[in-house]
């Protein structure tokens, strides 16, 4: 059996999300390296996220997600592919061997600059739960305005879709889905219009920053954010990397990929539990656990079992 590690985005940060994992030697590490590239210590961030901005909450994601994979590859458990949604697809990068974590690190810095200085406030994402793309993307189509932009972006389930754009634009739409049947309209922990149009210039200054950027074929196969399709080169990956803020995550794509791959067990890695949720209501033949909810070596221990497994 196959074994996929999952990498979330922003929005899945909360205060102490590392919390039992600082007394590994690797993560220990990892931020030792974190710190001598940026210039500053990421765990003084841990208690405080709730007020740091887009760029310190991306930083501090990213470094999360890798030094809690570099836990389990020392102990030997590794994966088969790899999947990041939205910003996890950088982590996603590292953990599959397409990119380094010293260039990752300081393209994910400017990433989140960039998007927070072009959007401080008045944008964000929600969440559509109980739509289908097409009737929400009807329901956008109706309601967007140029003084008040909206747009389908994630694609996270069948119906659970995620809007982008202004507070105002995000606003009309929650109100219209839930009279047309919705089950929720849930505004989330993002002030930037990931994932669509809106992004469309930093996406291409991300592009001619990656451009400088050495990126190697992957040692596991990378699901791509844009298409939700394996990945095993090094063009196509850069690509992915920095398109993916433009255009829709086709997450449920990427993970029925996963499946058919053969993967039967889904880690995802810090923090939180969303992208095991959604894997667990997909795949009912698969298991899906978090790490953050777990012990290490139980863990670590399913991961063996299941690649064992004939």
């Amino acid at each position: 059996m196959k074994v996929a590690f999952l990498f979330p985005g922003q929005g899945a940060q909360h205060p102490g999300m590392l919390n039992g994992l600082t007394n590994h030697a690797a993560v220990t590490e990892t931020f030792r390296q974190a710190r001598q590239i940026i210039g500053q210590d990421p765990q003084v961030w841990d208690c405080d996220l709730a007020s740091v901005g887009t760029s310190v909450i991306q930083v501090y994601i990213f470094i999360a997600g890798v030094a809690v994979s570099r836990v389990l590859e020392d102990r030997g458990a590794v994966p088969d592919a790899v999947a990041g949604l939205s910003l996890g697809c950088f982590t996603a990068a590292v953990v599959s061997g397409a990119l380094e974590f010293e260039q990752a690190l300081r393209i994910v810095r400017l990433r989140g600059e960039l998007m927070q200085e072009a959007y401080p406030a008045g944008y964000g994402i929600s969440a559509i739960v109980g739509l289908t793309e097409r009737q929400l993307s009807v329901i956008v189509d109706q309601s967007s305005t140029p003084e008040a932009p909206v747009y389908v972006t994630n694609v996270n389930a069948p119906q659970q879709v995620l809007i982008a754009g202004s507070d105002a634009g995000m606003e009309l739409v929650s109100q219209r889905s839930l009279q047309a049947g919705a089950q929720k309209a849930e505004r989330l922990q993002i002030n930037v219009p990931s994932h669509c149009a809106l992004l469309r210039t930093i996406s291409e200054r991300l592009a001619s920053a990656l451009a400088k950027v050495r990126i190697s074929a992957p040692k596991v196969p990378y699901i791509s954010n844009r298409r939700g399709r394996p990945l095993r080169d090094a063009s196509s990956i850069r690509e992915d990397l920095w398109t993916s803020l433009q255009y829709p995550v086709r997450w449920h794509d990427a993970t029925s990929v996963l499946f058919e791959l053969g993967v039967r067990l889904f880690v995802e890695l810090p923090p939180g539990q969303t992208l095991t949720d959604l894997a667990t209501a997909s795949f009912p033949d698969a298991r899906a656990i978090a790490v953050e909810n777990n012990r290490l070596d139980s863990i670590i221990k399913l991961i063996k079992r299941e690649k064992s497994a004939a």
